[in-house]
């Protein structure tokens, strides 16, 4: 790929050169193990900064789905006005399961770092999925930051643990 057309703003936030040489950024997260494999981590523009902490989606989701009832979660950014922004989990619930937000929050706790884990939990029926089936993290993103309409938050009803 030689850049996007008529886009300079994007060609110059998109690509670097180093060491003579040009390189696109991907905006993916990866690590190599000791064999030389590479790990796909997250992507760089999920990452939460709460508080100047780093919070990778893509791990917290892995300990959240460690949870005997949650079928599936996905984690994203809320505003938050002291910390900046804060970590929100949308969890779907195993069916016959009847846990709250306030227990998830609970058990979140023990089993994350502080700044880690969830500040709020939303339960919903379902995750939103995108044509190939994947959790389609950017919608409830978008959802989350969309500006109050009426004086009301766009979000639906979740716990805080703040």
């Amino acid at each position: 790929m030689l850049g996007y057309w008529n886009n300079p703003q994007a060609n110059a936030e998109s690509f670097m050169v180093i060491d003579g040489k040009r390189f696109f950024r991907t905006g993916d997260i990866a690590t190599v193990d000791e064999e030389g494999y590479f790990f796909m981590r997250d992507r760089l523009k999920r990452m939460i900064s709460a508080s100047g902490y780093k919070v990778w989606p893509a791990e917290v989701e892995a300990v959240l789905n460690t949870h005997p009832t949650i079928f599936e979660a996905c984690v994203i950014s809320s505003p938050d006005q002291r910390r900046g922004e804060t970590v929100k989990a949308v969890v779907s619930i195993k069916p016959g399961a009847s846990d709250t937000a306030e227990e998830i929050l609970a058990w979140c706790r023990e089993h994350m770092a502080t700044y880690k884990a969830p500040r709020i939990v939303q339960i919903v029926e379902r995750l939103p999925k995108g044509a190939t089936g994947k959790i389609d993290w950017r919608a409830l993103q978008e959802q989350e930051h969309k500006p109050m309409v009426s004086g009301q938050p766009s979000r639906l009803e979740s716990a805080s643990g703040a």
